[in-house]
């Protein structure tokens, strides 16, 4: 792989900016996990005005769902979840500080403002991909949320964990660009 930027979180502002829609990025450190019903967990917490279980501010949420860990693996089978299923929940979060998501599939228009406003940054992981994908979780600790199973929240120390930007904070989004292409070809 060419032209790799190299990321650990937590992220700031500065290095957001450099960021651009196509670029291969490769995460080392601790990101958190989470999907629709931790996300709307948070979020409601956010409403009453209590602490959230894990810090926000510079951090990257992976929507992902992990098979359970297999005897000598930090995790199992671990590929993206759909994102726009996360989508009512992504403004406020960005709102409180979060700077990256993973998922794979599009987000909607609210969350690509957000992104914008917000600085924060989605990336792509290789759908498909979920066990290839683990071999760069190093560690895996539910921190929050135990009762919903795979959905629970976790943190994770990842090496090298290979996504791609999808939308950046110039309002730039891969996937629309990749269809513009087909349809000049």
């Amino acid at each position: 792989m060419e032209n790799i930027i190299r990321l650990q979180p937590p992220l700031k502002d500065e290095q957001i900016k450099v960021l651009k829609t196509g670029d291969q990025v490769l995460i080392s450190g601790t990101i958190y996990t989470g999907r629709d019903a931790a996300h709307k967990r948070l979020v409601d917490l956010l409403d009453k005005g209590e602490k959230l279980p894990i810090p926000l501010d510079g951090q990257v949420i992976y929507f992902v769902g992990p098979a359970p860990a297999k005897p000598g693996n930090a995790i199992g089978s671990a590929g993206p979840t759909t994102s726009y299923r996360m989508d009512p929940y992504s403004p406020r979060l960005l709102a409180e500080g979060l700077k990256g998501m993973i998922g794979k599939g599009g987000r909607s228009p609210e969350v690509k403002a957000a992104i914008k406003k917000y600085h924060g940054i989605y990336f792509a992981a290789v759908g498909g991909a979920g066990a290839l994908l683990a071999q760069r979780i190093k560690k895996a600790e539910i921190v929050a949320y135990e009762d919903l199973g795979p959905e629970a929240i976790r943190r994770l120390e990842v090496e090298d964990f290979p996504v791609v930007v999808v939308n950046d904070i110039y309002g730039n989004d891969l996937y629309e660009q990749g269809v513009a292409a087909y349809r000049r070809n």
